[in-house]
């Protein structure tokens, strides 16, 4: 057998080594039911949870194939308990099953009869179930059809809901394949189309792409599918933007029946874009605009950058649940741990496509990513040393010896479009100061955001400081190298959002070029091993150099 020892640990996690040419393929394999927990050289460590296992069971993967992937890549046998475990768990997806009833309404009904009269008699559930109809089935109370699947997750018991969705009003919505404004006709690729039919398929769920892939479409594609009114879920008025531009490009949807509900504007049309900010603002402690949730009788709601939603509107999701709901995003990893939360109330993972396999097929750029180590200087290691350990990463994140660094890689790639992207406003501003590039920061108007963005995107500006508003929904197809020089501690979805800034595809194919630069001996060195694990996990590696190599002679050429 190819591949190393798996080593079990009573916390679930599998020590994994792999030799390099099959590294990748056992990532791919193991990729849908666990997580990458850390990739240092040939040992590769995935951490196996329920929540991971159920997600692979709900996109269609059984647990003879999970076994069939854990034995396949073990030099030595995999002990059979673990074996016995992972199929244990994926059965227990639906055994319990949310169905409707001309009669009776919501129903709960077991597979497992067993498994009915234990979770009923849980205080977790008080409440949310009404008469028992017979043995194998319960009436659910319509209201508490979200609550009830969060409830079950939790205790082991994760409902596969089969109730069905409400039309909604109808609204004509088509997919214009044919190009308008000039544009060239255009057809839905592959991975797309599949991942609009499993979404359908489900009804509810979340389609995982790489940055750049185009998931945009696969929500339009939804509609079509749909043809109903949508309300469409984003991070911010500049993503909502795009999306418009988009839809009116791509769809049979004119500019006046798409509405902006945003700080600026307060449109309900058949399609409207929200964005999350303005959604969640309080006023007097209430949230005052989520009455735009039943404003309509929407038939479709999607939530772009799914990873990010906020806390109130999983709330209120729980009482959508009536409504096909679509999750987009480039990782389903979120580091307040409520993943749970979104299989619950937006659905399970119905598609996720490896960032490898869609750059095999051309529909992303390339990307090399490095790391790039800096030595502080003695002031500042005395600074980071007398630091109180809260603030230890600001420190070492902004160390002014990353500076030189960061412009020899602007000054390597002269040629190009390059984003520098932070966390810390000081750091940024010292930073569009040295490189003469203006800066792109939360207090930036829309007006000025959208207008630094159209002269990088025609070439009449070159190099773009950015905050983490860059983070995610912005669309610079020209951009062709990021520098991150600080970030939100160990963040892998920023670390994911941010290389999918450089992977649009190049019209002359070029490589993409990925750079984070570290102060060594410090926890900012921690912090981006962590940060990279879920790229690691999709197939990518990180080449370590010393700042020296890049400040010295110059290096061979990176094309």
């Amino acid at each position: 057998m190819s591949g190393g020892p798996l080593i079990v640990q009573s916390d679930k996690t599998l020590l994994l080594e792999v030799d390099h040419p099959d590294a990748l393929a056992c990532r791919m394999a193991i990729a849908p039911f666990a997580e990458l927990e850390r990739s240092p050289e040939h040992v590769h460590t995935y951490r196996l949870t329920p929540l991971g296992l159920w997600n692979a069971r709900a996109a269609g993967h059984d647990a003879e194939g999970v076994v069939d992937a854990l034995l396949r890549f073990s030099r030595y046998p995999v002990p059979h308990a673990l074996l016995v475990d992972v199929a244990e768990t994926m059965d227990r997806y639906g055994r319990l099953q949310i169905v409707a009833h001309p009669t009776h309404g919501l129903l709960l009904r077991a597979v497992d009869r067993m498994v009915l009269i234990e979770v009923a008699k849980s205080k977790k559930l008080a409440g949310m179930l009404g008469a028992k109809v017979d043995d194998d089935t319960m009436v659910v109370h319509p209201s508490e059809r979200g609550r009830l699947k969060q409830a079950l997750l939790k205790l082991g018991w994760p409902a596969e809901d089969l109730a069905g969705y409400v039309d909604g009003e109808a609204h004509p919505i088509e997919l214009a394949t044919e190009g308008t404004d000039g544009r060239p006709g255009w057809e839905l690729r592959s991975y797309q189309r599949e991942a609009v039919q499993t979404f359908w398929a489900g009804g509810s769920g979340v389609v995982v792409l790489p940055c750049g892939a185009g998931k945009t479409l696969v929500g339009a594609a939804a509609m079509a599918e749909a043809k109903a009114t949508t309300l469409i879920l984003v991070t911010n008025t500049v993503a909502g933007r795009q999306w418009k531009r988009e839809l009116i490009a791509r769809t049979s949807l004119t500019e006046e029946e798409i509405g902006e509900y945003s700080g600026e504007r307060k449109e309900i049309r058949p399609v409207t874009i929200a964005t999350y900010q303005v959604l969640t603002a309080r006023r007097g402690g209430a949230f005052t605009h989520l009455d735009l949730f039943g404003a309509r009788d929407w038939g479709l709601v999607i939530y772009d950058e799914v990873h990010l939603l906020p806390a109130p509107i999983f709330r209120f999701t729980a009482d959508l649940q009536a409504r096909r709901r679509l999750g987009l995003t480039a990782t389903l990893v979120r580091e307040d741990g409520r993943e749970g939360d979104v299989f619950s109330l937006i659905g399970p993972k119905r598609y996720d496509a490896p960032w490898k396999d869609i750059e095999a097929q051309g529909w992303i750029a390339p990307a090399d990513c490095t790391e790039v180590r800096v030595t502080l200087t003695d002031a500042e290691r005395m600074a980071y040393a007398v630091a109180e350990p809260e603030e230890r990463y600001r420190v070492a994140a902004t160390a002014r010896t990353k500076l030189p660094v960061v412009k020899a890689l602007v000054e390597r790639h002269s040629t190009d479009q390059v984003l520098v992207i932070g966390g810390y406003i000081d750091q940024l501003h010292e930073l569009g100061e040295a490189l003469d590039a203006p800066i792109v920061q939360g207090s930036t108007t829309n007006k000025e955001r959208e207008r630094l963005f159209d002269a990088f995107r025609a070439g009449e500006v070159s190099t773009l400081v950015i905050s983490k508003v860059g983070n995610f929904s912005i669309d610079l197809p020209e951009a062709a190298v990021a520098i991150q020089v600080s970030g939100t501690f160990g963040s892998r979805q920023e670390e994911a959002q941010r290389l999918g800034r450089v992977l649009r595809p190049k019209a002359d194919r070029r490589q993409a070029h990925f750079y984070t630069v570290v102060s060594r001996d410090t926890i900012d060195t921690e912090y981006a091993a962590h940060r990279q694990r879920f790229l690691a996990e999709q197939g990518y590696a990180y080449t370590i150099v010393d700042a020296d190599d890049v400040l010295g002679p110059p290096l061979p050429s990176v094309e």
